[in-house]
């Protein structure tokens, strides 16, 4: 039986199947989110060198997503294969080194589980297809965004750009929202923080937001429309107040801490993307316009 007819006669093989590839990938994201912005700073630091004229720095060792071999960050110890199974490997060696008995970061088996988690919510709220699977895609880029900007303040364009691209060529074909919806999508999006930033700093003489930001709400206009915008920012702005209140009174931080605003722009947009219709629907019948 084709994969296809598989999936779609037994709908619970493709819930399972997105598991344990989002288990997977989650793995290979904590290698995305710890390696990526260490990259981008080696190369930041290369061109700023070459802008400047100055003498280049002895040649650093070879450092990507795939070299050098994951290790232990106390004593060294590489990561063997058996070692780096999603989840299993974490409970099996209960949550420390098998060198040095130091503990691993809790963020490695939350991260391939919540990975693995959305990915089969997904293939169980979608069903089999091409939207699920992009969607899957989606959720896993959205996911590393998010981390890698809750610890580096930072949305780099080498994973926004791409999927900001791909929602616009997905929707050539009409397949979350036509094109047409999808462009202004991304046009109003970025716009729409674009103009927040001037306004701020021109009242304020301050960065209120960062560019990064403008892109990410791009992105989201380019896969579900500009439909989906007026959901997203207010949804980001609201759990992003509460939120953010919070973590300032618990780490006991001055408001002037800056706080990203990439991952409850994430959230908001994929809860817009999956159910932005019937939320609105829900809201114009709670006030009686429809």
């Amino acid at each position: 039986m084709p994969i296809d007819e598989l999936f779609a006669v037994y709908p619970l093989a493709f819930v399972c199947t997105a598991l344990l590839l989002g288990l997977i990938v989650g793995s290979f994201l904590n290698v995305l989110v710890w390696r990526l912005p260490k990259m981008l700073e080696r190369d930041w630091r290369q061109q700023a060198q070459d802008v400047l004229g100055l003498p280049g720095e002895t040649p650093l060792p070879t450092y990507n997503l795939m070299l050098p071999h994951s290790e232990c960050p106390h004593c060294a110890h590489r990561i063997r294969a058996w070692e780096n199974i999603p989840l299993l490997s974490y409970l099996c060696l209960r949550g420390r080194c098998s060198a040095c008995a130091a503990p691993i970061s809790k963020r490695y088996p939350l991260t391939e589980l919540s990975c693995g988690l959305l990915s089969a919510f997904i293939a169980w709220q979608v069903g089999f297809g091409w939207p699920a699977c992009l969607l899957i895609f989606l959720t896993w880029g959205l996911l590393a965004m998010s981390l890698i900007d809750t610890e580096h303040q930072l949305l780099p364009d080498v994973l926004v750009l791409p999927l900001l691209w791909l929602g616009l060529i997905v929707n050539s074909f009409g397949l979350f929202v036509p094109l047409h919806d999808a462009m202004w999508g991304a046009v109003a999006g970025y716009m729409a923080l674009w103009s927040v930033f001037w306004l701020f700093k021109l009242l304020t003489g301050k960065d209120g937001i960062g560019h990064g930001d403008f892109k990410l709400l791009a992105l989201l206009g380019a896969w579900g429309g500009w439909q989906i915008l007026p959901l997203t920012i207010l949804l980001s702005s609201l759990v992003g107040a509460i939120i953010g209140v919070i973590l300032l009174r618990v780490r006991e931080q001055k408001t002037s801490t800056p706080i990203p605003f990439g991952p409850y722009l994430a959230i908001a947009g994929w809860i817009a993307l999956l159910w932005g219709g019937q939320i609105t629907d829900f809201y114009w019948q709670f006030v009686g316009l429809k």
